[in-house]
């Protein structure tokens, strides 16, 4: 957290500097309006402003009024000393995050200065997004550090100039609709609609209904005109996930779409033409289905003429603790929350597999955050199976390396099903306090014997 304190009251200020920057923020000091107008101009770029509403030069809600027009993403939180609320609450209207009268406690002062700071962030992160959009930048929802991500970050661009159609492959949750969205808001197309289609949820007859429309009586329950989705999507991007899924009739008239972009709704004559961009994905083998004879090769030589694969994330382990990491920050920003995640648990994390990669990922972090207490996640609150499976790292044929926490969780589960559960014999033996088993029995997540520890 960076503040910057606008306060003509040294001794306040000095007291305000020692106790924010022991609590790890960044702190800078002004003396009056004129002082924090030059620091703000040197480039100072605080979290948030406390400032005095009695300023020696000017009067704080002057300064406040400037700085709402000149820098209105900056937060401030406002003193006042003298009893009346009328100003402080002007203060509010022009757009002060908060307010505080003096004297005030410490404690509240650094809550409200957190509360402002988080909403900094937040700010912060949507103004982020909004300029993903508008550029055609791949957005804060991708994320990665390693060379996979490196190398898609060099493709996508190149891929979004284009408007040919694209191909996206990889394993269920490694994020292809996300690649899919990218490719579309950095193209030419990104003010145009974004269709997204999931063929593997559709059975055939819905999903052409779906895709090319159909006319009144064309089939049972079909009482008027339905336009398609590729009808919705004129001029943008139709995404069609899970291509692999289609039937023969349904990739016939996507080859038909690709090569002339036209089609006809069910129980049409009429031509209809649109102009959409095609990008599909799968988590297939299309050459196997190919030689099953069940994917057409005119159409999978159409979609693969350019192709971006998404390795598992299990080859890309050094993606896992920035996704986790984002995940976390995400969560916080939410929430008005500042979570850390463990060394311990980032280990456990990016020692295990994810067979369900991104996605995965993202439901453990998520739930590791509501079991999570004193703001970090620690391996107790990842799943029992995660934990197992990712205590390994032992020489072959030798028994897993586990975490100090592992070690400790079955030492206590042993204990407690020596005694029978009894909480009191367990702490004796273990050499704590009843209390302190209880505590670590919860953070652990330690099932006792017969399911209950008396």
């Amino acid at each position: 957290m960076n503040v910057l304190i606008v306060d003509d009251d040294e001794a306040l200020r000095g007291l305000l500097v020692r106790e924010l920057s022991r609590s790890g923020g960044q702190v800078a000091e002004a003396a009056s309006a004129a002082q924090c107008l030059a620091r703000l101009a040197a480039g100072e770029e605080p979290d948030v402003l406390l400032l005095d509403l009695m300023l020696p030069d000017r009067p704080g809600i002057e300064l406040l009024a400037q700085l709402r027009e000149e820098r209105p993403g900056l937060e401030v939180v406002v003193l006042t000393a003298h009893g009346s609320i009328d100003t402080a609450l002007a203060a509010v209207k022009l757009g002060a995050q908060d307010y505080l009268r003096k004297p005030f406690h410490l404690e509240e002062l650094e809550l409200a200065l957190r509360r402002a700071a988080e909403r900094h962030r937040l700010g912060q992160e949507n103004a982020r997004l909004r300029e993903a959009l508008n550029q055609g930048g791949l957005g804060p929802e991708l994320v990665g550090s390693g060379p996979a991500f490196e190398e898609l970050s060099r493709l996508l661009p190149r891929l979004a100039a284009s408007d040919g159609t694209v191909l996206i492959r990889g394993e269920t949750g490694t994020g292809k609709e996300l690649v899919a969205r990218s490719l579309h808001r950095m193209s030419p197309r990104r003010e145009q609609p974004f269709v997204v289609v999931d063929c593997a949820a559709l059975h055939e007859n819905l999903l052409q209904s779906e895709l090319f429309g159909h006319e009144q009586g064309a089939f049972t329950g079909a009482t008027r005109r339905k336009h398609g989705l590729f009808e919705a999507a004129d001029g943008g991007t139709v995404f069609l996930d899970e291509i692999g899924d289609v039937s023969p009739a349904v990739q016939a008239g996507l080859l038909r779409v690709l090569e002339s972009s036209t089609f006809r709704h069910l129980g049409g004559t009429r031509e209809v033409r649109v102009d959409v961009r095609l990008v599909a994905a799968t988590n297939r083998g299309l050459e196997r289905l190919m030689a099953e004879g069940r994917f057409r090769r005119d159409l999978f030589f159409r979609l693969n003429a350019m192709h971006v694969e998404l390795p598992p994330l299990r080859q890309r382990r050094e993606d896992v603790p920035v996704l986790a990491q984002h995940f976390v920050a995400l969560h916080d920003a939410r929430h008005g929350t500042d979570t850390s995640i463990s060394p311990a648990a980032a280990q456990l994390l990016q020692r295990y597999d994810w067979p369900g990669n991104v996605r995965e990922l993202r439901h453990v972090v998520e739930r590791a955050l509501v079991l999570a207490e004193r703001g970090s996640i620690r391996p107790a609150d990842l799943p029992a199976e995660l934990r197992q499976a990712a205590g390994g790292g032992a020489p072959e044929g030798g028994p897993p390396a586990l975490t100090l926490a592992e070690v400790e969780r079955q030492h206590i589960a042993h204990v407690l099903a020596l005694v029978g559960g009894h909480r009191a014999r367990a702490a004796q033996l273990l050499g704590i306090s009843e209390r302190n088993l209880y505590r670590r029995i919860h953070e652990l997540d330690i099932d006792p014997p017969g399911g209950e520890v008396r």
